[in-house]
């Protein structure tokens, strides 16, 4: 009878294991596996002694290993078994591969010219054979059909793929944001079926344009709904496609046209001013400063001072214009660049101005509600939106100050609110969701308001300004009437230690015929926001800049 030699410490269980003293199995059960009928010497420490030697396995062992032995033999033959089937299985899919690969998709010749359209007219080429473009939004494939929510950017529609045009192997290897061009008649839902639209498209030809990676590149893998925020913000350039976040860029394109709508429809010219300057509007502590051919220069903070220098020659004027704040803030109505709406208008009173705002918020949400884009979006977004009406209800700072002490909310420093302190966010915010209306927030102190802030007639202790607040989202318009006496402008200059010769061309404006004027600012990011129930304004741009965010 043949030996087999077992040692646990030493030994190795393979298929190239000789079971000799000099090569030997690491386990029993592996012996007896790989060689039945063979006597099983066990590595182990000799009886009344120091020293191991190899020894006849006890009876009890011996009896484990059989065990063993056999359930490794069953395990083999199971593996086999599922080797075997697998190989079949292979052998099928490549057989049914290579038949697919046979069927070609060509285009019937005798079917009508398909129609090249953009997707926002689908419901004008009912019953009309067409050529559609774009990206795959959604895909389903099961046996003999296939499902294509197809993508242009104007709209989306669902694509209905059967027989050759679904059983082929380039339909089989389809993946999401895949481009894609189909042909096809667009048919009217059956009752009971559910598709954009309500309608489907039955195509009968189509073309890859270019086919996205699957695997571990795939897109749902890039991109996931619940993935950490900045890492959806990394890949802003893919998240910009999900359903969400195109819907509040389109909601934002329509609030830029209705915008300039209204302006348009008051008389205003609109204006381009620079956004490099070297002179400041709110504080040289949210400046980004920049090296300008050896001069300092800055990204501009707001265009107002600008603005004001259009006045005499083209009227009331506008622009929508890049803002850059370099505040070291995180909250989420904060951006360090956003889109800013400027206006600057002459020979009005302060009341005017409170009416003019009014105006151009309630007539501009309007116009967007009215948009057959984006009004169904907004009420997709905000399905409780309510769009505001005239007149806001108007609060002095001061009245503010006694509403937020009656209601318990203190200042910063934990205590009471007490003349000139600045409203923070939080209070101000706690204070316009309880309201739950618009506010005009006026008559801001001197102390913590800007330089050209024009004082009151009746109380030289605050200003003429005012900001526009939102449930929901708090300040989104801040505005005041601008300072328009010469040595006023110049003393209040001088109080905050500014470079009168820099500001030459903004003093003459005092200088060379002055007049009451005043002016705005609204943030685009805090309207939408506000509009579209964003939590964060980040949301709202299309690529967000914000404390250590530049990219992509």
């Amino acid at each position: 009878m043949s030996q087999v030699y077992v040692n646990e410490k030493a030994g190795t269980d393979t298929a190239t294991t000789a079971g000799t003293e000099q090569q030997p199995f690491q386990t029993a059960a592996y012996a007896l596996f790989s060689q039945p009928e063979a006597k099983v010497l066990i590595h182990k420490q000799l009886e009344e002694s120091e020293e191991f030697g190899y020894v006849e396995i006890s009876a009890s062992a011996l009896k484990k290993a059989k065990k063993g032995a056999e359930g490794l033999k069953k395990k083999l033959e199971k593996q086999a078994k599922l080797d075997e089937q697998s190989k079949q299985k292979e052998e099928e899919n490549s057989k049914k591969l290579a038949e697919l690969e046979l069927i070609k998709i060509v285009e019937d010749e005798s079917l009508p010219e398909a129609k090249k359209i953009k997707l926002r007219s689908v419901q004008e080429n009912i019953d009309t054979r067409v050529a559609v473009q774009g990206w795959i939004h959604r895909l389903r494939i099961q046996k003999g059909f296939a499902f294509i929510t197809l993508r242009d950017g104007s709209g989306y529609i669902q694509a209905v793929l059967t027989g050759d045009l679904a059983k082929a192997k380039s339909t089989q290897e389809l993946t999401l944001e895949s481009t894609v061009i189909i042909k096809g008649v667009i048919n009217k839902l059956p009752e009971g079926k559910t598709a954009p639209g309500g309608v489907e498209l039955k195509a009968d030809f189509y073309k890859i344009v270019g086919l996205a990676p699957g695997g571990e590149e795939a897109f749902s893998n890039k991109v996931q709904e619940k993935a950490d925020p900045s890492l959806l913000l990394d890949q802003r350039h893919l998240a910009l496609r999900g359903e969400t976040l195109s819907a509040v860029m389109k909601v934002r394109a329509s609030l830029l046209k209705a915008v300039r709508r209204v302006y348009d429809e008051e008389g205003f010219t609109e204006v381009t001013p620079p956004c490099m300057v070297q002179t400041q509007v709110e504080g040289g502590s949210t400046l980004f400063k920049m090296d300008y051919y050896g001069e300092e220069a800055f990204l501009t903070q707001s265009s107002q001072l600008y603005l004001e220098t259009c006045l005499p020659s083209l009227g009331d004027v506008y622009c929508i214009q890049e803002s850059f704040r370099a505040e070291k803030s995180h909250t989420r109505r904060h951006l360090s660049e956003y889109t800013h709406i400027e206006s600057e208008m002459g020979f009005l009173e302060f009341d005017d101005m409170l009416a003019h705002i009014e105006k151009l918020i309630t007539k501009t949400v309007q116009y967007v509600l009215e948009d057959p884009v984006s009004g169904p979006l907004i009420k997709q977004l905000n399905p409780d939106f309510v769009p505001p009406s005239m007149p806001f209800r108007r609060m002095e700072y001061i009245h503010a100050l006694d509403w937020l002490n009656e209601h318990g909310i203190p200042n910063e420093d934990g205590e009471k609110f007490k003349f000139g302190d600045d409203i923070a966010e939080a209070a101000e915010r706690k204070m316009t969701d309880a309201i739950g209306e618009p506010i005009l927030l006026i008559r801001f102190p001197v102390e913590i308001k800007s330089f050209y802030m024009q004082k009151c007639s009746d109380d030289p202790r605050v200003t003429e300004s005012v900001d526009v607040l939102m449930p929901n989202v708090g300040e989104i318009t801040g505005g005041s009437m601008r300072t328009y006496d010469h040595d006023e402008l110049v003393a209040a200059m001088k109080r905050e230690k500014l470079d009168i010769d820099a500001y030459y061309w903004f003093i003459d404006q005092r200088k060379y015929g002055t007049c009451p004027h005043g002016g705005y600012g609204l943030g685009t990011e805090r309207i939408l926001a506000w509009l579209c129930d964003r939590f964060t304004v980040r949301d709202c741009s299309l690529y967000p800049r914000f404390t250590g965010r530049c990219k992509p």
